[in-house]
């Protein structure tokens, strides 16, 4: 049987998604071309004419960042025309889902050598400007009855912020301001202290994260006031204790990562070495008010797919979108808070949205390196109500 396996994988340094951000000069195509050339130049004796397919996550695929902006990554990283390239939208999970779909198609025969990758560019293309409308009244939000009348018959008031979600999450888990604060703090000291490794590829002068702020403390954090606070939600959903700040949630970000996929004969044949076995992959679908708990099924579900427990998991990664989406995924779960994001999470190293998944993957296979361990589960909520759970074994 063909297997999945990772030969590398490379990340840029996460950059600040404002204007005084370190690749707010640079067009997103830019940034996603820059990792598909240094993943390339990794592999020895890999001519970018033998892949089969590039397949990129990315979120906002609107202005610079629209018509299938994975193809013209391809070509702006000088691969031969007739490589491929085709972009995956599954919200925050994009490139995760990516490396999902490269694994099922190295697997089926489908593939040969195959990139999954991710690049998100937020500072050009602003997070939420996709769910922009034009409307006679005027430009408006049309987050509240995205999918029409046919979703909101069904959720009545429609979708909900992504904020707004992950206050609901802190109600429901009586999750406190200090403990929201002190997991965005232990982000931020775990992203200060990790080792530095190659995985790093700068596309400009900037070589470390850029919104690791290791001089954070409780007071700091304390001191910020509710970022969704609006009495209007209390009208639907009752009272709300609002303590979701910008220091307890992940910041925007630019950044891109991507991940080279084929089958563990091929590497063999070529003298690759692979990192790791792409072991199981899942994703689930959850409450879309809630929106961001499908990591709680999501895990269960890879698990028992993988035949493992809990206990055989030597390292995860759960994105921080918020720390009451991780805090509430630890009470459920049970897992070790010391083998969770140990090198710091999206909270500190930043989510720049299509690229995380990929990002997570490839500070996962660090962490297992280093550590000697053999099993990694990482899991991404999504906007929409839909979370991804990967399995990777270090080889």
């Amino acid at each position: 049987m063909r297997d999945a396996v990772i030969v590398d994988a490379v990340r840029t340094p996460v950059a600040k998604g404002k204007p005084t951000g370190a690749y707010a000069a640079l067009h997103p195509v830019h940034l996603h071309a820059h990792v598909l050339r240094a993943l390339t130049a990794r592999v020895p004796g890999l001519d970018p004419a033998e892949i089969d397919d590039v397949i990129g996550g990315t979120v906002t695929q609107i202005g610079e960042q629209a018509a299938n902006t994975t193809r013209l990554a391809v070509l702006a990283a000088g691969f031969p025309e007739h490589v491929p390239g085709v972009t995956v939208d599954r919200q925050c999970g994009s490139s995760q889902q990516a490396i999902s779909f490269a694994a099922q198609g190295v697997i089926s025969g489908g593939y040969d050598i195959v990139i999954a990758s991710g690049a998100e560019s937020m500072s050009r293309v602003p997070i939420g400007s996709s769910a922009v409308v034009s409307r006679a009244a005027g430009e408006i939000s049309a987050r509240a009855d995205v999918g029409g009348p046919l979703i909101t018959q069904r959720y009545p008031g429609g979708l909900v912020p992504q904020g707004i979600a992950a206050e609901l999450i802190a109600r429901k888990w009586g999750l406190t301001r200090t403990q929201l604060d002190e997991f965005a703090l232990t982000s931020h000291q775990r992203a200060a202290a990790a080792p530095a490794n190659g995985q790093l590829v700068p596309v400009t002068d900037l070589v470390t994260d850029e919104t690791v702020r290791p001089d954070t403390s409780l007071d700091v954090l304390a001191g910020l006031r509710p970022a969704f606070a609006d009495p209007r939600w209390e009208q639907r959903f009752g009272a709300i204790d609002w303590k979701v700040t910008a220091g307890n949630s992940s910041p925007v970000n630019d950044g891109a990562a991507a991940v080279l996929i084929t089958t563990g004969e091929i590497a063999r044949r070529r003298g690759w070495r692979p990192r790791a076995r792409i072991h199981t992959a899942v994703a689930v679908g959850d409450d879309p008010v809630m929106m961001l708990t499908g990591i709680i099924p999501a895990t269960a579900k890879v698990l028992a797919r993988a035949g493992l427990t809990l206990a055989d998991i030597d390292a995860f990664e759960v994105n921080e979108a918020f720390s009451s989406v991780v805090l509430a995924w630890l009470a459920e779960t049970g897992a070790d808070p010391a083998k969770v994001n140990v090198d710091g999470g999206a909270i500190a190293i930043g989510h720049p949205l299509g690229a995380s998944g990929a990002r997570l993957t490839t500070t996962l296979l660090g962490v297992l390196e280093r550590t000697g361990g053999r099993y990694g589960l990482q899991t991404m909520c999504e906007a929409g109500g839909t979370a991804n759970a990967t399995i990777i074994e270090r080889l």
